[in-house]
């Protein structure tokens, strides 16, 4: 299956997107005419740069307000398009699409229509050309797919086809069973994009929000896999009209794009379209080149990068987090820090990654370490996914385990789920626990807080959605005193992964604070998980930890809106715990003050609770 994206969906000059799509592995693209209008070269160069970059014209588009127009703008309408075709030639291209007519002086008169097109099929015919007809979803007479396919059906020409967009079809709540009754012969092109389910008026939702696959909330796995049975062979490709991307990376969106085609084609081999299509129906090349998206069992260890002072400082507050050292590295200056399933790594060697990482961030997380099933099979994923591997050519890395480039900078490693001891007896020489139990009661790592700039939410959303076996939550909004803070979680059927994005437009909010004081994204807090929030924060208080003071008007409100007894919100005041509830589930919080001013500590405790 051949997969394309418009010049529209990333920024640049027209040849700086040409580029980025050849190095993102595109095999087509279409281009979008005001591209080519705003570049300084000729269509003839621009084909010869398609061809040489060894891409396919899929289409050029758009051709509007065709069908249906009167005298004199009909034959108007028609010279226009024959000068496209001129172009169109001049660029290697051999489709042009058509989007259904917007303007008030068309009429519906559908025997007009159609003549309209069959005309047109003529003209493009004998230029060895083919018409894609597309249905805007705000088209003044024909804004759905099956009117679209309907006059397709009537004009009967071979040079006439259908263009299908997911969102026209999605947006307006098409049924997508309905693309069953189409030919899959007719369909010329399949233009993808998601989006968030938004109550606005369609055109500015088409025109701004759109998304890459598996960034939004359409059921672009149920599209697709539906015309795959059909035996549809089109190419795919991607038409994303959003602000934050045309403000973004050239290189950066168009490696999303198509990362994004990969995860969704990915899907729909492995889901019921592949088993509903006769095996001669199935398009060519249609077996995913991918191995399963990796199933991660825990968060194994989290590194934080520190230097010789900072690394003190840090040792006493895992001391009061109830932590112990448990372990020094054979041969650098990395020491480890284990509470139950809970391991801390310090790294405080001068000639290391963390060292780098630290002169840039100061002490903060560097790494995190992840327990996953099939070692080999989650990194070949991750290379199919153009996922970069992290390069150590001078062996400056700490820990022998392969691991991923992350956010802002940061390493994902990868362990092999059940094997995770032999990591550490390798590389670590054990200490025996001197001194009284830390223990606080704290068990596992039960979310990681990653914040960034707001604009690169959804592309982090991607890397995980598509790496990791794991589904997203609703973005939902979180109100700061000087702004609106955006979060939005992935996280496994089980629990045993789950990130928070962060991120927010606002200059002044607490996360838009962290990124200028940590000079960049990253994890601004660790979520630990308990099974005694009271007993736990009791004992962090013995241990000295700092905790964040909650004020008192929080938990007279608190007392109001759920019911709950004086004692309990007085031991809740008490201990500076926050509460919340849902349908049958509650859930604890308390926070530490941050480290340096950097990051903090978060405790919870849930009770059939699986929100945030």
């Amino acid at each position: 299956m051949l997969m394309s994206i418009a010049t529209v969906s990333i920024s640049g000059s027209l040849d700086t997107k040409l580029r980025a799509i050849h190095d993102a592995r595109f095999q087509g693209v279409e281009i979008f005419e005001n591209d080519l209008l705003s570049f300084g070269g000729s269509a003839p160069e621009v084909g010869a740069l398609i061809r040489d970059l060894g891409l396919t014209c899929t289409c050029f588009q758009p051709f509007r307000d065709f069908e249906g127009m009167p005298e004199p703008q009909r034959r108007r309408v028609f010279e226009r398009a024959e000068r496209k075709f001129d172009l169109m030639q001049e660029l290697g291209a051999s489709l042009l699409l058509v989007c259904s007519n917007v303007s008030p002086a068309s009429s519906n008169d559908r025997g007009r229509i159609v003549d309209d097109f069959r005309e047109l099929g003529e003209r493009a015919g004998a230029r060895g050309l083919r018409i894609g007809f597309e249905a805007l979803a705000w088209g003044r007479h024909v804004a759905d797919h099956r009117e679209a396919w309907s006059i397709v059906r009537e004009v009967g020409h071979p040079a006439i086809g259908l263009i299908l967009d997911s969102f026209h079809s999605l947006a307006r709540n098409i049924p997508i069973d309905s693309l069953r009754e189409i030919d899959p012969a007719k369909v010329f092109l399949v233009q993808l994009a998601d989006a968030p389910m938004l109550q606005m008026d369609l055109l500015q939702w088409s025109r701004h929000f759109r998304n890459m696959p598996g960034q939004g909330e359409f059921p672009l796995v149920d599209y697709v896999s539906t015309l795959v049975a059909l035996g549809c062979d089109c190419p795919l490709s991607l038409e994303i009209f959003n602000d934050r991307f045309r403000a973004a990376s050239a290189s950066t969106v168009a490696v999303d794009g198509r990362r994004s085609l990969s995860f969704l084609w990915d899907e729909v081999m492995r889901g019921p379209a592949r088993a509903q299509a006769d095996t001669d129906r199935i398009p060519r090349g249609g077996r995913s080149e991918l191995p399963p998206r990796v199933v991660c069992r825990g968060v194994e260890f989290l590194e934080f990068a520190a230097n010789e002072s900072e690394a003190v400082d840090l040792g006493r507050m895992f001391t009061a987090l109830g932590f112990s050292q448990v372990g020094k590295h054979r041969s650098k200056d990395v020491t480890r820090w284990r509470q139950q399933d809970i391991n801390f790594v310090i790294n405080s060697e001068p000639e290391s990654f963390a060292r780098s990482y630290d002169n840039v961030h100061g002490a903060s997380v560097c790494a995190v370490g992840l327990r996953v099933e099939g070692l080999q099979q989650a990194m070949l994923r991750a290379k199919g996914l153009q996922i970069g591997k992290f390069s150590d050519p001078l062996g400056l890395a700490e820990l022998q385990m392969p691991a991923l480039q992350g956010v802002g900078g940061s390493l994902v490693y990868f362990m092999e789920s059940g094997h995770e001891r032999e990591v550490w007896d390798d590389e670590f020489i054990p200490l025996s626990e001197q001194g009284p139990c830390h223990d606080a009661g704290l068990l596992s790592v039960d979310h990681i807080a990653q914040t960034m700039q707001y604009e690169e939410m959804l592309s982090w959303l991607l890397y995980y959605l598509s790496l990791f076996e794991v589904t997203k939550t609703a973005q939902f909004e979180i109100a700061d005193p000087l702004g609106l803070v955006y979060s939005q979680a992935i996280q496994s059927a089980d629990g045993a992964l789950r990130i928070t994005l962060n991120g927010s437009a606002s200059a002044q909010t607490l996360s838009s604070r962290f990124l200028q004081g940590y000079l960049g994204a990253g994890v601004q807090y660790i979520a630990l998980a308990t099974r005694d929030i009271v007993a736990t924060a009791r004992r962090l208080r013995d241990l000295g930890l700092p905790m964040l003071p909650i004020p008192r008007n929080y938990y007279d409100d608190l007392e109001a809106r759920f019911g709950l007894d004086a004692g309990t919100v007085g031991e809740l005041s008490e201990l500076n715990i926050l509460y919340d509830r849902e349908a049958n589930g509650e859930y604890f919080q308390l926070y530490s003050r941050a480290f340096a001013k950097r990051f903090f500590f978060e405790i919870v405790e849930r009770r059939n609770y699986n929100a945030y």
